[in-house]
């Protein structure tokens, strides 16, 4: 089947099966991750965020029926303002995918948490594009980058990889009968080929080095007052072994 666009081929039965799974995935991860105002970035048909419980929640892409039209590495919005991005296959299909990476990085509140949905080159999905069995159709067409170099990419801008896992080990046949009969290979291939996975869904954490977090002035009296008692505790412990060796000599 000929389709056009990426959000074309998610309403074919592969893109069907494949989108049933990420979906299943982040509605178990998001309703985890709190905070006022959440981004998914690409596939603006799709509700990737329908059981987060922030309440702000906003679709954004440059074509589609996003809530808001821009183009991922040139975001309409305020730094350090976001608490969740979601980036499904976003940076696959990007001339820059690193710039994509520090546009987010630079709207993200620090200790957000974003969720990187990616295609995996080392699949046999990343095998049928390389193979160029479908030609310049979408999801083939697209540079798949393998989750190490993602990762090394997360490192360098400060965030921390926290979770994540890889899904979808059935051959990508577009015959929706032939594929049933490699059901097999899901559990299969999550035991024992994990790298395997047609796509990897990996979650990070931004940090920001020295960040010191500002408490109430009483806690930090309180913390005091307990560090000085046990300061006292220990010494007056320290001090009877020696009195007592002195009273034996």
């Amino acid at each position: 089947m000929a389709t056009n666009t990426l959000q074309d081929w998610f309403q074919a039965p592969l893109g069907q099966y494949l989108l049933e799974k990420e979906r299943s995935y982040l509605d178990d991860v998001t309703p985890d991750i709190f905070g006022f105002h959440a981004l998914q970035l690409g596939m603006p048909d799709v509700d990737l965020l329908r059981e987060s419980r922030i309440s702000h929640k906003m679709r954004v892409a440059s074509g589609g029926q996003p809530d808001l039209f821009a183009r991922c590495h040139e975001l309409p919005i305020a730094t350090q303002s976001i608490d969740l991005v979601v980036l499904p296959h976003v940076l696959e299909f990007a001339e820059e995918p690193h710039a994509i990476l520090r546009e987010v990085d630079r709207v993200m509140m620090p200790e957000g948490r974003l969720v990187i949905v990616g295609f995996n080159p080392w699949s046999l999905w990343g095998l049928r594009g390389t193979l160029g069995f479908s030609g310049q159709q979408p999801p083939w067409n697209g540079r798949f980058i393998s989750l190490l170099r993602v990762k090394d990419w997360l490192a360098l801008l400060g965030f921390d990889v926290s979770a994540g896992r890889l899904i979808g080990y059935a051959p990508p046949f577009d015959n929706e009968r032939l594929r049933r009969r490699f059901a097999f290979m899901e559990p299969a291939g999550d035991r024992w080929w994990a790298v395997g996975g047609a796509v990897y869904m990996l979650q990070a954490i931004k940090r920001v080095r020295g960040m010191r977090l500002l408490t109430p002035a009483w806690m930090e009296r309180a913390a005091r007052e307990k560090a000085l008692i046990a300061a006292a505790k220990r010494d007056r412990h320290d001090a009877k072994p020696a009195a007592r060796l002195r009273v034996v000599k």
